[in-house]
Parts: C-alpha cells; structure tokens; sequence
C-alpha cells in the first residue's frame, strides 16, 4: 500500500524518528503503525548493540528542583552535534521531569519508569537509533530538604549543581553556594562528610612526599656544597644531555652519583618522624580546606569561608547535602 505524507508525519510525531526512517518502517510494515513503531524500535536496539563499545564522552546534564527535592540527570551522547540537538535536549529534559514527579532515588528507578510505548530505557535506545550513536543514561542524583537550588552552569548543559538547605534561603545566596560548588569541586560540605578512608590515604601521601622532600633537600645541599648545580644531575637523561652541552663532566656526573646515593640512604635513615607528622597534618588540613564546601574561600569574597558567608546571613543557616555532575574530565 502507498505510504501518505500524513501516515509519515504522525509516525514521526509517534517515535521521533526521521522521515525516511518512518516512510521504510511504514511500508515495511504495509501502514500497520504498532509494527511500524516495533521496525523502528529493533532499528534503535541493533543501533544500541553495535556502538555498545563506543565512547558515550558527550551529552546533556539537566537539573531540576521541586522545592524539597532536587534531581541531576545526565544523558550521554558521542558527539556534541548531537548532544545540542533539541529533541535529544527534551529528552533529556522528559526523563528528568519524570524522574522527579515519581521522586525517583537511583537511576535503576529511572530506567524502567513507563515512557511512550515502553521504558525510559527503551525511549533512549529508540533515540539511539534515530541518531545512530551510542547514548546511555549516566548519570542520576538527588538531595533534599526543606529548600532546595539547582544551577545549570553557563546553561550549556554541560555541568549542573543541586544543593539542599535545612530552611528557606534568599534565592541569589542559594545560587552563589550552587556556583561554588560548580567552581571548587568540594567533596564535603565539611570535615565530618570526609571518610576516614580518604583522610587516612591523604596522610599517607603527605607522609611519603615530606619524606622524599627531606632526602631531596639534603641531597641538593650536598650537591650544591660539592660545586654541582643539582638541576643539572636531577635524572639520567640530564647528566648525559648536560655532558653533552660541556656543561658537567664524567668526573662530575660520577661525583654526584655518589653523594646521591650516600646522602639518600643516610637522610632516609634519620629522618625527623615528629616533624614528618606534624608535615603531614598540616598537610591534610590545607586538603579539607580545598575539599570541604564550608572550608573553601568564597568565589565572590576571598576574604571569606564559605561557612562565614552562610553565618553572616543567616546563623542557623546550613547546607544540608549537595551534589554535582560534570560531562568532562577534570
């Protein structure tokens, strides 16, 4: 049977699907719409399977809040053609809105909720096969509380912030803390939401560089009181690179090798371990200052913490969680 302008257009309004895509499905499908739909579904599927092991780096990350709850949701993509194109942005946009109205807390939720003729999963392998690129749902995140702020950065879709208060907070102060977050990274709002797991391991890193900065001081001291610029020996590559220039000689290179070795082991063997200690605290301390959101320097006063901006305006104000999901690598 003739496949009519009108049959394609509403197919096309039916699954979003291009208007070829939907004239081939139509006619393979003699004009049967429900078969038509399921062509175009198997279309998606065999698209999804074959890009399963493609890179999904691109996509759309949206946020949206209902007042005590709030939600980030990102979509991904392979290109960014097709991660600023508007029907993937409602998409996205559609998820999301469905997500919150069923207060959704994970993204397995998510995924099997009801959308068109299926699942919000198989809605995103549909659009997989209109686009024919990999797309997966990435990423899904939530907070509340008695008030809550989303802030979608630059409104690129590319970074978005939710944030909870425990009580009503003047909307451009909720934004500021939204942006702080988008700017600093924070891992906690303070020290108590760090795990002790992470503490211990940044003491663990703190240890080991004070250590391997004591022996390298010593070293260059000696070095330096030798007659040998200790830039000059720092690596293999440098000694022969430096005798090649006439820089250093053999008889040097041969020198500083031995004090190297000798002034490494003797240091490494009388190291200050109250001083390493004390090092490493103070150390893990400039770490929750950078992680911890009440800890950091305010964007907008450097003058000030994050904790003294939330205090001055209100001082039972508190931030009660927050999230923040980026596309890119940071």
């Amino acid at each position: 049977m003739a496949v009519t302008m009108a049959d394609i257009t509403k197919l096309r309004k039916m699954t979003g699907a291009g208007m070829m895509d939907c004239k081939n499905a139509l006619t393979e499908a003699e004009g049967d719409f429900d078969k038509a739909i399921e062509i175009i579904r198997k279309k998606g599927q065999a698209v999804a399977a074959k890009r399963s092991d493609r890179e999904a780096s691109e996509g759309c990350v949206l946020a949206k809040t209902t007042g005590d709850f709030a939600a980030i949701i990102a979509l991904k993509c392979e290109t960014d053609f097709v991660a600023q194109n508007a029907d993937f942005i409602k998409l996205t946009q559609d998820i999301l809105d469905l997500a919150v109205a069923n207060n959704c807390k994970t993204l397995d939720e998510v995924k099997v909720l009801p959308m068109g003729n299926g699942t919000v999963q198989d809605a995103v392998t549909d659009r997989s096969g209109i686009t024919g690129e990999k797309m997966e749902l990435d990423g899904y995140m939530t907070v509340e509380g008695a008030n809550t702020v989303v802030y979608n950065h630059m409104n690129r879709n590319g970074l978005c912030t939710i944030v909870a208060f425990n009580k009503e907070v003047n909307e451009a102060l909720a934004k500021q803390v939204a942006m702080q977050i988008a700017a600093m990274s924070p891992i906690a709002v303070d020290e108590d939401g760090v795990s002790e797991e992470i503490k211990q391991k940044e003491v663990e890193v703190a240890i080991e560089k004070t250590k391997v900065e004591l022996v390298q001081k010593a070293v260059d001291a000696a070095l330096t009181k030798a007659g040998i610029n200790p830039a000059h020996v720092d690596s293999e590559d440098h000694m022969e690179s430096n005798m090649a220039k006439g820089w250093i000689t053999a008889e040097d290179v041969a020198k500083a090798k031995e004090i190297i070795a000798s002034v490494s082991a003797e240091k490494a063997a009388h190291l200050p371990e109250q001083m390493i200690q004390n090092i490493a605290k103070g150390r893990l301390g400039k770490f929750l200052k950078e992680v911890c959101l009440l800890n950091q320097e305010d964007i907008m006063d450097a003058k000030k913490t994050v904790r003294e901006v939330l205090k001055a305006a209100d001082p039972e104000l508190k931030v009660v969680d927050f999230k923040r999901f980026t596309l890119k690598a940071e």
